[in-house]
């Protein structure tokens, strides 16, 4: 950080300016060490001062929580939410020199069809002051690594196209890499302060793993992980288990490894992580001290500083396997879960119960009396006729043998036969008046003439 030895810089004469000459007249001594204290004074504020100008490109999908994860950043409650390229800041405070700054924040929409808007935010001569960040929402896992590779892809494109002159990029890759192998943990000391590397172990750097910084983009990338609170649900919801989590977890780390990226898991909801993620990145843009460890026990609470992480403590998750393997196919074991179609039923309001009896007893009064069960009375039928008189006394007898207050289709058929079978003596049918002779043959023409045609 630029407070370091800042002391003695203030008592010391500026880089690159002569030393006053002896002289034996006391005014031009005086003069000398006026000019070298107000020279002296400038240099060091210049150099103090929080560099301007450092921005961080928000990348991620729709409603992965973008705007809101930075709006808690910033630390605002209520904000609008846009449409394209939105821009919001959060402020940094350096405490030794009292100094303040705002940093920049661009969130970019979750439709590829704005992605153009990243000339805007990230024009050529500020690339190198950006950080990228990636969110990934973890309510929809299933989503996390396709979102990853197709945002990092958009990175790229845009990158390429700016044209950086091949100096200046090497130059971005190689700071990169330089970081990620420098990596110190944060010492066991009661300040939290790193262990100092000796300057043996400054010049010697461990080589990168085979598929780590594997696509450099020159510019530092924080990957983070919202709404992890969301992890509950899965559990309970879609019977994720443990070995699941892991699964997701060691995808995401591979992922950073290949582009030399942080992993923080947060939770907006909880406020978990917010606090680090805003000193990380602190730290990564104006060199801020940076003393948190790396978390991975909580699995909703991870937290993976670059350089850290490697391939051996990658397959640590691996021992937690059962039923997935290592090598499974990341689309096969976190599977989107089948839509639930919700069916929207109008909700009725059921009335009184006196006044649903009320209204029944009045339907009921209203209907003509029927005697169920009794066979219909024909003595009023003519004893001659023709078919059609006949016909329609058949189809009287159907209309009153129709239900009545309750009365079943079973019933009412019974009744209608029993009122053709059943004829009392002197009447006739169709075709034999006077007759008395109730033949089955008289009986099949009754009914053959009362059915509807």
């Amino acid at each position: 950080m630029a407070t370091l030895g800042r002391s003695a810089v203030l008592s010391s004469t500026p880089a690159g300016a002569k030393s006053a000459p002896e002289s034996s007249n006391p005014e031009e001594d005086d003069g000398q060490d006026l000019w070298s204290t107000i020279l002296s004074e400038v240099s060091t504020n210049s150099r103090s001062k929080l560099p301007s100008g450092k921005n961080v490109l928000v990348m991620g999908e729709v409603g992965s929580g973008k705007t809101t994860l930075v709006a808690k950043l910033q630390g605002i409650e209520e904000y609008m939410k846009g449409r394209g390229l939105e821009y919001l800041y959060f402020n940094v405070h350096d405490d030794d020199i009292d100094d303040h700054a705002r940093c920049n924040a661009w969130v970019l929409d979750g439709d590829l069809y704005h992605k153009g808007l990243q000339g805007v935010a990230v024009p050529v001569d500020t690339v190198e002051n950006t950080l990228l960040v990636i969110t990934v929402d973890m309510s929809r896992p299933w989503n996390a690594l396709d979102s990853l590779q197709k945002w990092a892809a958009v990175a790229r494109e845009h990158i390429d196209k700016l044209r950086v002159t091949p100096e200046k990029l090497r130059e971005m890759e190689h700071r990169l890499v330089k970081q990620f192998q420098e990596y110190t943990e944060p010492g066991s000391g009661e300040d939290g302060t790193p262990q100092r590397r000796s300057d043996e172990e400054e010049s010697v750097l461990l080589p990168l793993g085979d598929n780590t910084l594997t696509h450099n983009l020159g510019i530092p990338m924080v990957v983070v992980c919202t709404k992890c609170d969301a992890i509950s649900t899965l559990e309970k919801e879609h019977d994720y288990r443990d070995e699941h989590l892991d699964f997701i977890q060691s995808h995401i780390r591979c992922f950073c490894l290949q582009y030399g990226a942080s992993l923080v898991y947060t939770s907006v909801k909880e406020m978990k992580n917010l606090d680090i993620l805003y000193k990380y990145l602190v730290h990564r843009l104006y060199g801020f001290p940076f003393h948190c460890p790396a978390q991975v026990v909580e699995r909703d609470a991870v937290f993976i500083p670059s350089g850290w992480d490697n391939e051996k403590k990658i397959a640590i998750l691996h021992e937690n396997f059962q039923t997935v393997k290592v090598n499974d196919k990341f689309e096969d074991v976190v599977v989107k879960p089948p839509v639930r179609k919700v069916v929207h039923e109008k909700e009725i309001q059921a009335e009184d119960d006196q006044v649903f009896l009320v209204k029944l007893q009045s339907l009921i009064a209203k209907q003509p009396a029927v005697t169920a069960g009794r066979p219909v009375d024909t003595t009023s039928r003519a004893p001659t006729g023709s078919p059609r008189t006949s016909n329609r006394s058949a189809a009287a007898n159907v209309a009153n043998a129709m239900p009545q207050a309750g009365q079943t289709s079973e019933g009412v058929l019974a009744n209608f036969f029993n009122s053709l079978l059943t004829k009392k003596p002197g009447t006739g049918g169709p075709g034999t008046p006077g007759g008395g002779n109730n033949t089955p043959g008289t009986v099949r023409k009754s009914v053959r003439g009362c059915w509807p045609r």
